[in-house]
Order: C-alpha cells, then sequence, then structure tokens
C-alpha cells in the first residue's frame, strides 16, 4: 500500500471556537454541512452520502480546539482532524483541517474539503 501524504487547509471562519466545534465534533452538527446522514455510537461515527457509508473512528477530542478521527480504510498513523485556533493578529477563529491523500489526488481532495467548507460557512452565516 503507498504511503499517503499529509496536507493541510487554513480557513478563517466567523463565528466563535464553541460554535464551530459544536458543527466539528457531533452527529447533528457534522450532518449539517459534512455528510448527508451522521450516527455515532460511542467512538465510532457513521457517515453516509447519497447511501454510501464510510465510518471513521474518534481518536481524541479537546472541546473548543480539535476533534481527529481516522477513516476505517486508514492506516494507523493517517487521520483526519479539525483544529480550532486565533489568530493572534486579528483574533478570528481559523479552521486548519489535516488529512491524508495520495499525492496525485491531494488537489482533487482540497477542492472537495473547500467545497465543504463553503457549506459550512453558510450553515454558521459566515
Amino acid at each position: 500500500m503507498s504511503k499517503k501524504n499529509q496536507y493541510n487547509i487554513e480557513i478563517p471562519i466567523r463565528c466563535s471556537p464553541s460554535i464551530l466545534f459544536e458543527f466539528l465534533s457531533t452527529p447533528a452538527g457534522l450532518q449539517e454541512w459534512f455528510a448527508d446522514e451522521v450516527n455515532q455510537r460511542d467512538h465510532t461515527f457513521f457517515f453516509s452520502w447519497k447511501g454510501v457509508a464510510d465510518e471513521a473512528e474518534l481518536l481524541e477530542m479537546t472541546e473548543n480546539e480539535f476533534v481527529r478521527f481516522r477513516w476505517d480504510y486508514y492506516d494507523d498513523n493517517e487521520y483526519f482532524e479539525f483544529r480550532i485556533t486565533q489568530s493572534d493578529v486579528t483574533n478570528e477563529t481559523i479552521l486548519q483541517i489535516t488529512d491524508f491523500a495520495d499525492k496525485a489526488e491531494i488537489k482533487d481532495q482540497q477542492q472537495l474539503w473547500s467545497t465543504q467548507i463553503n457549506d459550512l460557512k453558510h450553515r454558521l452565516g459566515s
């Protein structure tokens, strides 16, 4: 299996870290922008898009700071993470996304994230 490359995306989001965190860490919040349907059982999140299902394990979470998941098909050292920071200069809330993809797929994956983040911003009224 080929090793995937880590990539990062940073997006300013106009809302408080606590509100943003709800959209990144709860089934109801994720269902607003990330997937058509999201359910959770213990540390496993079940996502579906137009009938296609995926599972991700919740690896780690710190309230209002970050949440890290691993898709069931990712290697042990791969994950996707939402991290919330604030700019020291502008005090803006920044969403940092870390994910993994094959080198040839990174641009496509970044575009997919961009589309989803636009949905998130729309839901937040940002």
